[in-house]
């Protein structure tokens, strides 16, 4: 199960993304639709069947962001995070071999596209929480146990893109 929080970035993005599915590209695609079934034999019809399709995946698309911005609760920064790792920090760590990862701990619905964002619900993440600066975690994935220390930590304060 995942965990129904998100940045305040992330609820804006979301939200963006419905109103571009619901006044942009399913309007479109609407009229293709209507456009090739004019035309007949929608059993032959790539066009009629492409279209018919991508309106069945936005439709799925904007059914799912309506149900999950309903249940999101947005989470803010508050000054009593600082130095420990809570929901929406910036995280640098750094394993024995000297590997560096820097990402940003955020909610299920953010981190797709994002290469530095975790989920909340990642092993990483949970390792993390309520840890501060030069702690060492140890991350439990399928692929073994990992040894992490904690470089820095920072949030952003209110700031949206």
């Amino acid at each position: 199960m995942k965990t129904a929080l998100i940045t305040k970035q992330g609820l804006i993005n979301l939200q963006k993304e419905l109103d571009q599915l619901w006044l942009t590209e399913r309007p479109d695609v609407t009229k293709k639709v209507t456009w090739a079934a004019s035309l007949g034999d929608r059993s032959e019809n790539a066009d009629y069947q492409y279209n018919k399709k991508r309106l069945r995946e936005i439709d799925w698309r904007i059914r799912y962001l309506r149900k999950c911005l309903e249940s999101l609760t947005v989470v803010e920064y508050r000054p009593e995070q600082e130095g420990k790792i809570f929901f929406g920090a910036w995280v640098e760590v750094e394993n024995e071999s000297g590997k560096i990862l820097k990402f940003r701990i955020v909610g299920y619905d953010e981190i797709f596209n994002r290469k530095d964002y975790i989920s909340i619900d990642s092993p990483m993440a949970r390792a993390l929480l309520k840890n501060q600066v030069d702690d060492e975690v140890s991350v439990k994935t399928e692929a073994g146990t990992v040894a992490w220390n904690i470089n820095s930590i920072v949030y952003e304060k209110g700031e949206v893109e």
